[in-house]
């Protein structure tokens, strides 16, 4: 539970915000994670977050999967959202690979060091950086990673400001030291 603001509940919700709920369990074998079932306490709020899938679907008709999760990672990372980095190491082991000994391709490096600059100092971001960018990414490309990267940036804000707990399917993906 968020422990700032209560899990929507259901059998008092409207009817919007059930069939929402409902949609939402359906697509994911019955469950709703616990940032979902928060935002849900709002419709207009639900919805303005979940923009996040088709801005995913956008970013992954250029970019693979793994380099999807790099990136998020990268801007969950260092935006210090615990939830949103567990749920991209559990991406990253989805797709089968070692989280204790991740290697990473230039491709994957440049879109770590974007994701992270996004967040240090979205204002300073420099032209080299763009400059590298720009010989990998389109102009519409990059639109669309900083795009979602905003999305991204949202989703992380929402975990840490109403202190979402991690959901215990990610418990797993805790770094060990």
């Amino acid at each position: 539970m968020s422990k700032i603001i209560k899990y929507v509940d259901y059998e008092n919700a409207s009817a919007d915000i059930k069939a929402a709920y409902d949609r939402q369990a359906a697509k994911n074998g019955g469950y709703v994670t616990n940032m979902k079932k928060t935002l849900l306490n709002n419709l207009a709020s639900y919805k303005a977050l979940m923009e996040w899938y088709p801005l995913r679907g956008e970013a992954l008709k250029f970019i693979t999967e793994k380099e999807f999760a790099v990136f998020c990672h990268s801007i969950s990372s260092e935006n210090d959202c615990l939830l949103c980095s567990l749920f991209f190491r559990k991406e990253l082991s989805d797709l089968g690979y070692d989280l204790n000994n991740l290697k990473f391709s230039d491709r994957e490096l440049l879109l770590e060091k974007y994701g992270r600059a996004l967040v240090k100092d979205a204002n300073n971001i420099s032209k080299s950086l763009f400059d590298e960018l720009k010989s990998v990414f389109t102009d519409e490309q990059i639109v669309v990673l900083t795009a979602f990267a905003s999305q991204m940036i949202a989703t992380n804000l929402i975990n840490k400001a109403l202190q979402i707990e991690v959901d215990d399917h990610l418990s797993p993906y805790l770094q060990r030291k």
